[in-house]
């Protein structure tokens, strides 16, 4: 009976550390996409916050023209950005901002995967698929899919 009594109380309080270490993986997950995707990259064009939560060999994957396949390293993504605020459109500001809500953060050991809504303003623009791997310095994100919703006429 004791060893019942002991390994429910074990149980229970090993999930308990497993569920507060799973919140705070996802707050880690949720600061990184901030910093490095919304602020740095979409709002603030600032490099060292892109680099800061985003993988070298980040790749954004998207569908072209006959379900074509077609691939943007980060380098790549960096180089506009740095033309774009170059040209003075950051940082965004009122309507032109982006923010995003998150709707789900999945997380086993090392790999993460979350769904995020992505507004323009208040418009809902895109659902952004980001998968993320965690390295000895962090989480990083290392690739992302979309869907953007049609515009309206």
């Amino acid at each position: 009976m004791k060893k019942v009594v002991f390994l429910l109380v074990a149980v229970m309080l090993g999930s308990g550390v497993f569920a507060q270490d799973m919140k705070k993986e996802k707050e880690a997950i949720k600061k990184v996409i901030q910093t490095a995707y919304v602020d740095g990259l979409q709002n603030e064009g600032d490099l060292e916050k892109i680099d800061s939560g985003i993988h070298p060999d980040f790749r954004l994957i998207g569908i072209g023209e006959n379900n074509s396949m077609w691939s943007l390293p980060i380098d790549k993504w960096k180089e506009k950005t740095k033309k774009k605020k170059a040209d003075g459109k950051f940082p965004r500001t009122g309507e032109k901002k982006v923010s995003v809500k998150f709707q789900s953060i999945d997380i086993t050991g090392n790999a993460a995967v979350t769904k995020i809504q992505f507004f323009i303003g208040k418009k809902l623009t895109y659902v952004d698929y980001i998968s993320l791997y965690k390295f000895p310095n962090g989480w990083k994100m290392v690739n992302k899919i979309y869907y953007k919703f049609p515009e309206k006429k």
